[in-house]
């Protein structure tokens, strides 16, 4: 009997750290060490962005060196991201995108010409049909990024504990 109890309780934690270490998010520097800056070719950044696999909770920092060589401004749709559309808002260096929602985000640089250069990338998070941007983070509703982990993690234990009550009971 206490094997069965055993095993059912190693059972329990191996199912809630894998749910665990599935709750957490990924931190990512556009570009990695290059950074965002004007890249070598154009396709540098879709690339970079092609080969992240960017999950709701994420958040993606757009870094580099120098006070206004360059900025990022998110722009609302593909056209205008494909136009290097110039935006209102611009973001220095340090930006950090919390990706909240599925979708796509535009993201390109209003220096100059660096968008037309290559210095744009899309962050899209499950399906590419769905767009979201900064205005949705700025409206109400969604949760902070780590709230969802937290919730999540809360959640999981609280099931643990009661399974574990259940066998304790049983037993």
């Amino acid at each position: 009997m206490a094997s069965n109890y055993n095993m059912g309780l190693i059972g329990c934690l191996v199912v809630v750290l894998a749910l665990v270490k599935g709750a957490t998010a990924d931190f990512y520097v556009v570009g990695d060490n290059l950074g965002w800056t004007i890249p070598l070719n154009t396709s540098f950044y879709s690339e970079w962005a092609s080969s992240k696999d960017f999950e709701i909770g994420d958040q993606v920092l757009f870094n580099w060196t120098g006070k206004w060589t360059h900025n990022v401004a998110e722009v609302s749709s593909l056209a205008e991201y494909e136009n290097c559309t110039k935006p209102g808002i611009v973001f220095g260096s340090g930006f950090i995108a919390n990706l909240v929602t599925s979708g796509s985000r535009f993201f390109i640089s209003s220096v100059d010409n660096n968008c037309e250069r290559g210095q744009k990338v899309i962050i899209t998070v499950g399906s590419p049909t769905n767009t979201s941007s900064i205005f949705d983070i700025l409206a109400p509703g969604p949760q902070p990024s780590g709230a969802s982990s937290v919730t999540t993690i809360g959640v999981l234990l609280a099931t643990f504990s009661a399974i574990v009550g259940s066998v304790l009971s049983y037993a």
